[in-house]
C-alpha cells in the first residue's frame, strides 16, 4: 500500500481551487488536508496542519505566493511546495525557484503531470515543467554577463513612474497592469537594488545611472 501524501491547496480563486481539489481526490494516494485562498492563511494553515506538500498560486491577495513560501521555509525548512500558477516569466521563476520551491509548473498542464510533480516532489525531488526549465536554463546562462542588479525593461518603466511618486494603482492604471503586478515588480526592483523602501529604490537607481528624474 502507497503512502497517502497530505496536499495542502492554495489559490484565491474559488473556482479553480474546486477544481483542483476534485482532481487531485481521484488518486488513492492524496489527501487534501486543507485549502487556503490567499498566502497568509496558507502560511498558517501550513504551520498547523504540517502538509507533506503545497500545492501554491503566485499572485494572491495581502501576500503573494513567493512571500508565503519564504514564510512556510523559515518556519519549517523542510516545507515542499510546488508553485502552480499561469506566470511563467523568468523574475518569477527564479524568485520562486530562489525562495526554496521543489516545483513550478504551468496551469494548464495534463493532470497526470500535476500528479508527478506532486508525488515527485514528495519523494525530494525538484520537478519544473520543461518550459519552466528552459527559462530557467536561459536565464543562468546570461547571469555571468549579466549585472547583478540589472532590471528588465517593464522594472525600469515602473521604477520611473516610482520616481515620479505614482502609487501601485496608478502605475497599474498607467501601464493597463494588474495592481498585484506591480506590486510584485516593485518587490523585484527593491530586492535587486537592495533597497528597503521605494525611495531608496529611486536614489539608488538614480546613483547608478538606471534612471533620471
Amino acid at each position: 500500500m502507497s503512502e497517502t501524501i497530505r496536499i495542502l491547496v492554495v489559490d484565491d480563486h474559488p473556482v479553480f481551487r474546486d477544481g483542483l481539489v476534485t482532481v487531485l481526490g481521484t488518486q488513492t494516494d492524496f489527501d487534501v488536508v486543507g485549502e487556503a485562498a490567499g498566502g497568509s492563511q496558507a502560511v498558517e494553515m501550513a504551520a498547523q496542519l504540517t502538509p507533506d506538500v503545497v500545492l501554491m498560486d503566485l499572485e494572491m491577495p495581502e501576500m503573494d505566493g513567493v512571500q508565503a513560501l519564504t514564510a512556510m521555509r523559515s518556519h519549517h525548512p523542510g516545507q515542499r511546495v510546488i508553485i502552480f500558477t499561469a506566470f511563467d516569466d523568468e523574475d518569477r521563476i527564479v524568485a520562486a525557484v530562489a525562495a526554496g520551491a521543489q516545483g513550478y509548473i504551468l496551469k494548464g498542464a495534463p493532470r497526470e503531470q500535476v500528479f508527478q510533480a506532486v508525488r515527485s516532489v514528495h519523494a525530494g525531488n525538484t520537478l519544473l515543467e520543461p518550459a519552466v526549465a528552459s527559462k530557467l536554463v536561459r536565464r543562468a546562462s546570461g547571469e555571468a554577463a549579466a549585472q547583478p542588479d540589472s532590471l528588465t525593461p517593464r522594472e525600469l518603466e515602473v521604477l520611473r513612474l516610482v520616481a515620479q511618486g505614482l502609487q501601485n494603482k496608478e502605475i497599474a492604471e498607467r501601464l493597463r497592469i494588474a495592481e498585484r503586478t506591480v506590486k510584485f515588480h516593485v518587490g523585484s526592483v527593491m530586492r535587486k537594488l537592495s533597497a528597503g523602501n521605494r525611495t531608496e529604490a529611486v536614489t539608488t537607481a538614480v546613483q547608478r545611472g538606471l534612471i533620471e528624474l
